[in-house]
Parts: structure tokens; sequence; C-alpha cells
């Protein structure tokens, strides 16, 4: 129950002088009329004890109780508040009046001038006396607080009734006597407050015995107003006391205006309550995107970051498919979620600007910049990925061309050196005459010939191998192998010629014949024939180009090779006409061949067969080139194709970034239309999406081709996707400004003209268009809008106060948002930490502390419990078990956030 006892503000003692001599002008020459006496002594002690049960007692006789003084002294202590003097316990007459004087003394002190009222009469039981002193208290304490439009006490209590009864029929207070004679005017003050308790179309001005039974029964029952006076007492007197109803319906006051107090109360602290619930679960929806929206980046790096090295081509082509799929299907929700982020944390601060709230700081690692770092390390990372993909694709591609290489050119080698270490290691010029040890010789050096020039192809075959191995082949032991074998077999092989030609020479002293012309053939058809395998093995040879330029250097080298031929053929034409010569001469001398040429194992036929094979293979190679300087045209076709959409949106892009600039400063119209057009504009922006589309098609194209360079456009597909994305954003946080400005008018209650005059006055100083204004452009605009802030320097008086508000960072710039909440806080009031401490105050009865169960009885169930979940215990001296400190509560909701 609201104590509204307490009584902190002390009026002047003249005043209540006044008052007591108007309202309580006490006839001591003439006896109380008996029917008033007993009203008063019935409403008296009913008043008393309302109070002193508080205190764990109650009077039966109202002259014979207070007699001794300690009851009356207790009386005082509780309505007031305050602690009398001790006092004293003994039983005589003198303990007595000096214990009635104490509480007389403390009556007097609070600047009620008691006329003709002795502490004597009171200890002797003098009724009329008695009930003269507590009619005093009552005036004192219960009714000369009360004022309505500054009126006297009396009057404010009795204009109080005549407006909360105005609207009831048969209900017209004029004094405190006659107008409650029949109950309706104390069941109109109920139904007033309580409609729930009253049925007052049931009442009949005519039964007021039961109107005035029903209304003080309800009242003692559901208001905790005790019943003061019987019905009976009230109709059958002509005039009911006045003193008695005053007393009664002060309760009655009491009772409902702390009720509309605790209602008003609880209405700005639910009022609070809802913005910081509302704030909070802005910042835990922030908190949980940032968390989800990191937690994504930190799971993707990872992903992207990894180098592991596959061993084929197609196995780095999936991983550039799972890197397109990533790019085209994963990523753009998650730019969604991060403009949308930067715009949920925008309004946020604009909430909380607005309801006086400090702004919001992310828990550590949740900032904004943060979650903006960190994206830059994602976009980092996928740069590096993309290119390490790309370039892995190459690698691969040249180890499998060289690995074919390899292979090509080792099975021409063993195919070459099959047989020879069982030639060189035969005996045959043991059992041989001269003639055929000297054509050993011969044919040894032949063999020597062929074997230095197929030292290179052995020394191709070891280089291959080893850039086979500095590229990290999977396959690399196989290739070594290999390689070791036919390093190891030319050894032997070097060592078994260099055996048999010392051999040969150790008997080329026993021979002398040689056929001269066997050895011309021989020599000079041995590097034909070794030119016509290396011109075969050229024509075969795999190759791998990027662009037109190098097809073209691989064609010119062609034509120069087939430039060659006509020579080449006359050398074959001379070889053959050796062997022709042999065989005139000895047709010619009657000599009869063994056969073969001794010195060579390299036939007229064998050349023959291999220049035929050698021509058909020349314009094979001619279809070669050609059809890959189709494809390289072909890429060519599509790089041109990638620059002109890629130059189209570029330019689209870089034009709608000026024009969004150039939109947000110009914008007229309410903000409203700002937004609606702003949102047409957006509509308008994405309706090009399809070209961001088509264009991320032709990139595939070109990826899919291995295009890694592009000289028809400075433009890459990863600029045009950033430069993309930062369209977007800046139309959305423009959208958002826009938004946020109506939430600024709307809930500080700025006309529109008012907002067209500070935009307007923003934008003439806004020279520059950057969105802020410095320091003095700033005056400037404060002095246009009517500020006398002309003469201030800088760092001194009004201006400087300004700038401590709007640029509390002191970075020099002032930005509009800043100037908006600057010009709504000069014109608006707000909710402050004291006035909810104050409504906390009234809610618990005027204690430091309140109680679970008071919250729970004032508060609706989802706000009361949200206050005793963050309240701390009280620790205060006067503290009751379970209270809780709403003190601090209050402060914390102007302070730091409990999120």
């Amino acid at each position: 129950m609201v104590d509204y006892h307490a009584a902190n503000n002390q009026p002047s003692a003249g005043g209540v002088q006044t008052y007591m001599e108007q309202e309580n002008d006490w006839d001591r020459d003439l006896l109380l009329d008996p029917a008033w006496e007993k009203q008063q002594r019935k409403t008296f002690t009913a008043w008393c004890n309302s109070h002193l049960r508080k205190a764990g007692t109650q009077i039966e006789n109202i002259e014979e109780d207070f007699r001794d003084g300690l009851k009356l002294m207790l009386l005082l202590e509780v309505i007031s508040g305050e602690r009398l003097a001790k006092p004293e316990r003994g039983k005589m007459r003198v303990h007595k009046i000096n214990n009635v004087n104490k509480a007389l003394d403390f009556i007097a002190s609070k600047g009620v001038k008691l006329v003709s009222i002795g502490a004597e009469e009171i200890v002797d039981g003098n009724a009329k006396m008695t009930l003269g002193m507590i009619w005093t208290i009552i005036l004192r304490f219960a009714i000369q607080d009360i004022s309505v439009e500054e009126t006297s006490a009396k009057e404010g209590l009795l204009l109080w009734c005549q407006r909360k009864t105005a609207p009831y029929k048969n209900v017209n207070v004029q004094n405190f006597h006659i107008s409650w004679k029949d109950g309706l005017a104390f069941n109109a003050l109920i139904h007033r407050h309580r409609p729930d308790l009253i049925d007052y179309d049931s009442l009949r001005k005519d039964d007021p015995v039961h109107n005035l039974n029903n209304a003080f029964e309800v009242a003692e029952k559901h208001l905790d107003i005790p019943k003061m006076l019987d019905a009976e007492d009230i109709v059958g007197t002509l005039r009911p006391d006045e003193k008695a109803i005053m007393t009664y319906v002060s309760c009655f006051y009491h009772a409902f205006s702390g009720a509309q107090k605790a209602e008003t109360a609880a209405n700005r602290i639910c009022k609070v309550l809802a913005v910081n619930q509302e704030n909070e679960q802005m910042m835990e929806d922030y908190e949980k995107l940032a968390s989800e929206l990191l937690e994504w980046i930190r799971r993707t790096i990872p992903w992207l970051e990894n180098r592991t090295q596959e061993k084929t081509v197609n196995e780095m082509q999936a991983k550039q498919e799972d890197f397109r799929d990533y790019r085209c299907v994963h990523k753009p929700p998650k730019v969604q979620e991060k403009c949308q982020l930067e715009i949920s944390f925008n309004t946020l601060q604009t909430k909380l600007r607005l309801s006086n709230r400090p702004a919001f700081m992310p828990s550590e690692g949740r900032m904004v910049s943060d979650i903006n770092g960190a994206w830059h390390t994602l976009e980092g990372a996928e740069k590096g990925y993309e290119e390490w993909i790309l370039s892995e694709i190459r690698r691969l591609e040249r180890l499998e061309h060289l690995a074919e290489k390899f292979h090509q050119k080792a099975a021409i080698h063993q195919s070459w050196t099959d047989g020879k270490e069982a030639m060189l290691t035969q005996k045959d010029y043991e059992t041989s005459t001269l003639s055929e040890v000297k054509a050993l010789l011969r044919k040894h050096e032949a063999f020597e010939s062929d074997l230095a020039a197929h030292q290179d192809r052995v020394e191709q075959i070891a280089a291959i191998a080893q850039e086979l191995n500095e590229l990290d082949y999977y396959d690399s032991a196989s290739v070594n192998a290999c390689c070791q074998k036919i390093c190891d077999q030319w050894d032997v092989l070097g060592a078994l010629t260099q055996s048999r030609k010392e051999s040969l020479e150790r008997t080329e002293k026993q021979l002398e014949s040689i056929d001269e012309l066997y050895l011309e053939y021989a020599k000079r058809a041995a590097p034909f024939n070794n030119w016509m395998e290396g011109a075969m093995e050229d024509l075969q040879d795999m190759f791998i180009v990027h662009n037109i330029e190098e097809i073209q250097g691989l064609i010119t080298a062609h034509e120069q090779f087939k430039s060659t031929l006509s020579e080449a053929n006359k050398e074959r034409e001379a070889i053959q006409a050796i062997q022709a010569e042999v065989q005139k001469i000895a047709q010619s001398n009657g000599i009869k061949l063994s056969g073969a040429n001794p010195y060579t194992t390299i036939t007229p036929e064998s050349i023959d067969s291999k220049w035929e094979k050698a021509m058909a293979m020349v314009p094979q190679r001619d279809a070669a080139l050609q059809e890959e300087l189709n494809k390289q045209n072909s890429n060519d076709s599509l790089r041109a194709t990638f620059a002109a959409q890629a130059n189209t949106v570029g330019a689209y892009i870089q034009a709608k970034m000026e024009e969004i600039g150039r939109i947000s400063i110009e914008m007229n119209g309410t903000l409203e239309d700002q937004l609606t057009s702003l949102k047409e504009y957006q509509k308008n922006i994405m309706s090009y999406m399809p070209e961001i589309n088509k264009l991320e098609g032709y990139h595939q194209l070109i990826q899919e081709a291995l295009i890694f360079d592009n000289q028809y456009t400075a433009y890459t597909m990863e600029h045009l996707r950033v430069g993309w994305e930062q369209l977007l954003t800046t139309i959305a946080r423009t959208i958002n400004e826009v938004e946020n400005q109506i939430l600024t008018r709307d809930a500080k209650g700025i006309s529109q003209e008012q907002l067209y005059e500070y935009r307007a006055s923003f934008n003439h100083f806004d020279k520059d268009h950057s969105g802020a204004l410095m320091a003095e452009e700033f005056k400037a605009c404060l002095i246009s809008l009517g500020y006398d802030v002309e003469n201030d320097k800088q760092g001194d008086g009004e201006f400087a106060r300004i700038m401590g508000i709007v640029d509390p960072n002191g970075s020099g710039a002032v930005t509009f948002q800043a100037f908006i909440d600057f010009m709504s806080r000069e014109t608006t009031d707000t909710d402050t930490a004291d006035q909810v401490i104050a409504s906390f105050k009234i809610l618990a009865g005027d204690k430091n502390f309140i109680t679970a169960e008071e919250l729970r009885r004032e508060l609706p169930p989802d706000q009361a419990e949200y206050c005793i979940a963050r309240m701390a215990p009280y620790t205060g001296p006067d503290g009751a078990p379970g209270a809780l400190d709403y003190m601090s509560f209050s402060t914390a909701l102007y302070g730091e956030s409990d999120l």
C-alpha cells in the first residue's frame, strides 16, 4: 500500500495555522452533537487502527487508549515515518503527561498550532479534546497535502470528488455531509477507478442503506480501506458529521491517487523496458548473424588456402568447378548477409541514440570493421586460390606433355639400342680376312658416328627427367628408373664400343682392302638417316601454346623446315647414286658382291622408306598446326567477346556509382517519396543482373579454354564482381540512411518541414558533397539556423559544447546523421534515468528497494520477469529479504548494456 504520510516537505506554520482557524475552530464551550460525536469516534478510531495495525496494535476506546501517550506516539511515528523521543514507561500521571507532551510537541514541530489542547486533558480522558487532537492529526497528515489546481486541502479534496463523480447520474457532490447521505457518491468513486468492483447501474437513489453498505464493504474487502462508519448512522442523521466524511473520503483519495501514480510509473517503466528489450533483441540478432558470418568465413578460408596438389589435369579441373560453384552459389547469399549486417548495425545505433542509450559495442572480434577485415582476407584467399588452380592446371599440362615426350624419346632410343650390345661383343674379326676386318673397322666407325648422333637424344631424355623431377611429377620414380636404365646402358655401350674399336685397330694393319664407295655411302647415309629420324621425331613432337603469336611461331618454323626438304632430297639422291655406282663398278668389273654394305646396316630401301614416311608426316603436321591456329583464333574471339561485355558492365557500374552519389545529395520530396524513389532505383539496378550473369558465362568459357590474358580490356572478372557488390551495398546503405531519418523524425517528433530545413542547410554548406561538414562549415550552418555562435572560437563557448556533442571523437567533421541527432535532442525531451528511478520509487511505496512480488503486481508478466532477472539484490541498511536494487538497474538502462 502506498505510504502517503512521508512528510519531507514542511509547509510554513502560518499556512497550517490559518487552515486550522478556518477548518478546525473547535467549539470548547458546547458539547458535540451526540450523533456527530458517535460518527467521529467510530471514524477516527478506524482511521487510527488502519495505521496502528502496521505496528501490530490497535485501540478500542479512543479517549482511553491514548491517555498514557504510548500509542499516540506510536501512531505519529507510523504516519510520519519519523522517530519520536523515547517514551517513558512509568505508570504515574507525570509519566503519561510527559509522553503526551512529547506527541504534542512533535505535532507542533510540523507547523500545527494546537488551540487549547493540553496534555492533562488527554491524560484525563477528555473525549472532546481527544477527538479534536485526532482531527488535527488527520488534517495535517492525511488531508493537508491534498491539492488540486492549487486549492486548499478541503477545497482540493472536494474538487477531486466532483471531477471523479461528474459523469454519474444522481450524484452531485457539493459538500462533505448531505452530498454523501444516499451512498451513490461513494459507489461512483469506486466505480470510476475500479469498474470491475461495482455494478453502478443497479443502484437506486431511494435505497441509501444498501448503497452505503455496498460501498463500505467493497472498499474494505478490495481496497484495504477499513469500514469507518455505519450506514444507519449516516442515514439516521439529518446532517452527517463533516469531519468523519472528510476522513473517510481522504482514504479513498489516497488509495486511488496512489494507484494512478503507480499506473503512470508502471507505464513509463514499461516504455523504457520495451525499448531496451527491442534493442537487446537487435543486439542478439546482430551478434548471431555476425558470429555465423565470421564462422562461415573461418571455415571457408582454410578451404581456399588448401594447396594440396593433384596428380592429373582432370582432378585439378574438378577443384576449379568446385570453386566456381562456391563463387556462384555459396558466396552471393553471404554478400547479402554482410550488407544486411551493416544495415542492422546502423539502424540499431540510430535507435540507441533516439532512446538516449549508449552506442552498441559488439563483443570482441564482431565489429563491422572486424567483419570487413575478415571479408578482405576471404577475398584475398579467393584470388590466391583461383590463381593457384590455374597455375596448377598449367603445371600439370606441362608435366603430362613432358612425360609423354620422355616416354616417346625413351622408346625410340631403346628401339635403337636393341641388339647393340650383342653386336659389340661378337668376335667375328678373329676369323675374317684383312678386307673383312677393314670393313668391320669402317662399320664400327660408322656405328661410332651413329652413337655420337644419339648422344643428344640421351641428354634430352635426362634433361626431361630432370625437369619432371623439378616440377614434382607424381610418377617421377618410374621416370627416374627408366632414365637410369638408359644411362647405364649408354655407359655400357660406350665401354663396349671402345673395346671393340681397340680390338679392330690391333688387326687393322693386316687388313688393306676397303671398298671406298661402301665407306662413303655409310658415312653419308648414317647422318642422313639420323636427320630423317630427327625430322620424323620433330614432326611428331607434342606442342602447347597459349596465343596466336606462339602458334604462328611454330608454323613459321615448320615452313622453314619444309624449305630445307629440297636440299635433303638432293642428298638422298646423292647417297642413292653412290649405291648405284657400286653396282655399276661391280657389274663392269665382274665383281660378285657378297651381300649388304659391310660398313652400314642402312640400306637404300630403308632410306627411301623413311623418306616417304617423313614426307607423309609433313601434311599431318600442317593440319595439326592449322587446327591449333583455329583454336587460338577462337580463343581470341572469346577474349574480344568477354572484353566487349566487361567494358559495357564496367562503364555501367562506374556511371551508377557516380549517379547514386549525386542522388543521395540532390534528393527532394518527403522522406517517404525519397525512400520509394530509392527502392525503385534499386529495383532498376537489380534488373541489370542478367548482364552480370552473361559476363559470368563468358568468363567461365574463358577459364575453360585456359585463357590467362586479355589485351582487349583492363577489366577483370574479380574487379567487376567487387564493383557490383560495392554498387549494391552503396544503394542499400543510402536506403538505410533515409529509413533512419524517418525513424529519427518519427521518434523525435521532427516535422517534414524541419527536416527539409536541416537538409537544405546541411547541403548548402557541404560544398564538396562529401556528406560531412568541417568545423567552420558547421558553424556557418548553425548560424543559418539561428544559433548564436558567430563570435565563438573553435575551442570556447556554445560552439565548443555543440562540437563536443556532434563530434565526440574530435575528427573535425560532422556527418548529417550526427547533425540530425543533435537538432532532434535540442527540440525534444526523452526519458532519463532519474525519471525511471522516480517511477520505480512510486511502485515500491517510496522504499529504496522493490520486491519481486511488487514487480509482478504492477508490471506486465514479461517485463516484470525481465526486471527480476536483471536487478541485483539490494544491499542497503533497510533492506528486506528478497529486496531488489531498482536504482542501479535504472542507471544501467542508460549506461552499459547488460547483453
